[in-house]
């Protein structure tokens, strides 16, 4: 079954994102509390939304995405990571999360969903394009984390 997430999920969703670094091969780089998830998706302005799987009662995979918004196109939905945990794969609980999404955001009247899928994970681009999705090849993704930022803040204020 999948579902709306609600705040008491939000333990499962944590252990599902710590899985997804871990297949990422990054397992140090979750710094985000369940405190944060239920601050940021259920606080008075939600800044994301959550799809979960459930078999019997038992969280096995989650979509998180939140509202953009393109210059181009109006509306949009990133798709933050969507996972399922290892021992529930090729149950379809992936597909049904994907079109879960994808339902939601055309409720909603999105006019793009957009994600990230990294190069190497070739089962996922496969699955994507053959949903109709387009991989773009030419953009790149630029990223700034904490102390870059803070570093750019700091240097772009000294007067030389």
């Amino acid at each position: 079954m999948i579902r709306l997430a609600k705040k008491e999920d939000m333990p499962s969703v944590l252990k599902l994102i710590q899985e997804l670094a871990d297949f990422e091969n990054e397992p140090d780089a979750v710094v985000i509390t369940v405190d944060d998830l239920v601050r940021d998706g259920f606080g008075s302005s939600p800044i994301f939304h959550c799809l979960v799987a459930e078999e019997e009662k038992e969280i096995v995979g989650m979509a998180l995405f939140y509202p953009r918004y393109s210059t181009w196109k109006g509306p949009t939905f990133h798709l933050e990571d969507l996972i399922v945990t290892q021992s529930h794969r090729g149950k379809n609980f992936g597909k049904e999360l994907y079109s879960s999404f994808i339902e939601f955001a055309a409720q909603k009247k999105v006019r793009r969903i957009e994600w990230v899928v990294l190069d190497w994970n070739t089962h996922a681009i496969d699955f994507y394009k053959k949903s109709g999705a387009v991989i773009l090849e030419d953009w790149r993704t630029a990223q700034m984390d904490e102390k870059a930022i803070e570093a750019y803040v700091k240097n772009s204020r000294q007067i030389n």
